[in-house]
């Protein structure tokens, strides 16, 4: 049975279907949902959300954060940004990857808060580069 999705961003609604099945990058690690699914709240790393319709995936969406609440009959995104794959630069990426660890050089590595920021910026700019392959 289909589960239903929404992604949000700040801005607007992005997507709202049903899918058969949903993988989101859960901070913890990739995370799939079935419909039926143990309520949960999930914060959410940069990567990627596969959609799937039975067992193939039909569409990928990047996004840079965030969060996902589940339930047994929806999964709703929460989202910075949510960005088709497809429509993902390589150039804008590698130059987002160069920012984020300039950004981490420069950073004052004393204040946690600041450091772990900067990391996160990091790791969303890799997980685009690798996004767009």
């Amino acid at each position: 049975m289909p589960i239903s999705l929404e992604i949000v961003s700040p801005e607007k609604l992005l997507q709202s279907r049903l899918v058969d099945m949903v993988v989101i990058p859960g901070s913890e690690g990739d995370l799939g949902v079935l419909e039926g699914h143990s309520p949960m709240i999930v914060m959410l790393r940069g990567g990627t959300i596969d959609l799937y319709e039975g067992d193939r995936v039909a569409e990928k969406l990047f996004v840079n954060g965030g969060f996902a609440e589940i339930t047994p009959e929806r999964c709703t995104v929460l989202a910075n940004e949510a960005v088709p794959v497809a429509e993902l630069n390589k150039a804008e990426a590698d130059r987002q990857l160069a920012e984020a660890e300039a950004a981490y050089e420069a950073a004052d590595k004393r204040d946690t808060a600041v450091e772990d920021e900067v990391l996160d910026l990091v790791q969303a700019a890799r997980a685009r580069v690798e996004a767009v392959g």
